[in-house]
């Protein structure tokens, strides 16, 4: 018989909103909207009392504004988040052998082989406490046999508490609950199962494997898998690559600005969709030049959190200018993008209108599913494959 599972997955309630309350007491009680602005923004994370009004993140601002009137909006503070972000993953560090952290404020904890010492909730339930102490932030925690059955313990200990699921119990625990709680399960995929009469995850356990494979492919396998509670993917060891680059060497010396420019287009895009891909933001970037006689040159630049090319790219190209003596042609040019830290999408919401969200979005669900580069700015086409470039080496 296969050893037990002890998984633990830690979310910190409203971080957004929790992290602000500390600076501005006011805040506490009251209905929170924090993200872009009111005309164009999108809600980047919300309090309890406007998701009461039906507020969720990622909703337009100003349809958040017509649920809750009174919503007070913050535009939302990077750095503090990200120290706020620092101080739980040290104390979680500090206290647990075996942790992954998937954004800025939430973690699984593999507590697996502990009860030979300690009693895993216990551990778990103390863990919190720290937090809650040091930190001041509220947080809760579901405990189960896989990720996925913790993560939705949590959504059920929510706000400020904790669940265990025990062994055995994971089916009679997702039963009662609605279809849409399945994480993964995406609106399209519920509204399918709703047309068979399938709301509830019961409803979803009594139904036949091969009927679910026959409706949804290999998701099919991925539903009824999650409808039972089995989920079998391992906790990541925390350990994260802090920097991302990319470089080009030209066959002959470069000194064309604009065919220079669009290199630098491609390749941060490339860099960009990367991190977007791994859910992280950069906070510094660096361009590196080289010339003939191998003299190189670098510049670097701190910058807010971020993954989105609108605000990289003109970075970059200041960033060009300032280490480029633009009568020397360029033999090599570098982009680093380092700083990272987990948690893009959220963070991005601070400083991308609607629309933009919606491009970079669609513009990696197509490059995701056909491949790099499939759509890019018009800069970045024009060096297009890099195989077919006569300016760069392979």
């Amino acid at each position: 018989m296969d050893a037990q599972r002890h998984i633990v997955h830690i979310d910190l309630d409203s971080f957004f909103v929790s992290v602000e309350r500390q600076f501005n007491p006011s805040l506490v009680g009251k209905a929170v909207i924090i993200g872009g602005s009111a005309d164009r923004g999108v809600v980047a994370s919300c309090s309890y009392e406007a998701r009461a009004f039906g507020v969720h993140s990622a909703m337009p601002t100003r349809q958040a504004l017509k649920l809750c009137p009174h919503a007070i909006v913050i535009h939302g503070t990077h750095g503090r988040y990200s120290e706020a972000s620092r101080k739980v993953t040290e104390i979680i560090h500090r206290s647990v052998p075996l942790y992954q952290k998937t954004s800025v404020d939430e973690f699984y904890i593999d507590l697996s082989g502990m009860e030979r010492f300690h009693d895993p909730y216990q551990i778990a339930s103390d863990l919190r406490q720290t937090v809650i102490r040091e930190t001041g932030l509220p947080i809760s925690f579901g405990m189960g046999s896989s990720k996925t059955i913790a993560k939705m313990a949590t959504n059920q200990a929510k706000p400020n508490g904790q669940l265990r699921i025990a062994h055995g119990g994971e089916k009679d625990f997702l039963a009662p609950l609605p279809i849409k709680k399945i994480p993964g399960l995406g609106e399209n995929t519920c509204q399918k199962l709703y047309k068979y009469g399938i709301e509830k995850i019961g409803d979803l356990q009594r139904v036949n494997l091969m009927f679910l494979e026959t409706v949804f492919g290999k998701m099919g396998t991925y539903i009824y898998n999650k409808a039972h509670g089995v989920d079998d993917s391992e906790i990541v060891p925390h350990g994260e690559r802090k920097s991302i680059s990319t470089e080009n060497t030209f066959h002959q010396d470069v000194s064309d600005a604009k065919t220079i420019e669009n290199i630098l287009v491609s390749m941060t895009e490339e860099l960009a969709g990367k991190l977007r891909k791994e859910n992280k933001v950069s906070g510094c970037l660096a361009i590196k030049i080289r010339y003939a006689n191998f003299e190189t040159h670098t510049q670097q630049q701190k910058i807010a959190l971020t993954a989105a090319e609108h605000i990289l790219i003109p970075g970059i190209k200041a960033l060009l200018y300032k280490a480029w003596n633009t009568h020397r042609p360029i033999r090599l040019i570098g982009v680093k993008l380092s700083n990272l830290c987990t948690g893009s999408y959220q963070i991005n919401l601070f400083e991308d209108n609607e629309e933009r969200i919606r491009l970079y979005q669609a513009m990696d669900n197509i490059n995701f599913k056909f491949g790099d580069k499939t759509v890019c700015r018009a800069a970045g086409m024009e060096i297009g494959a890099r195989t077919f470039n006569p300016f760069l080496k392979g």
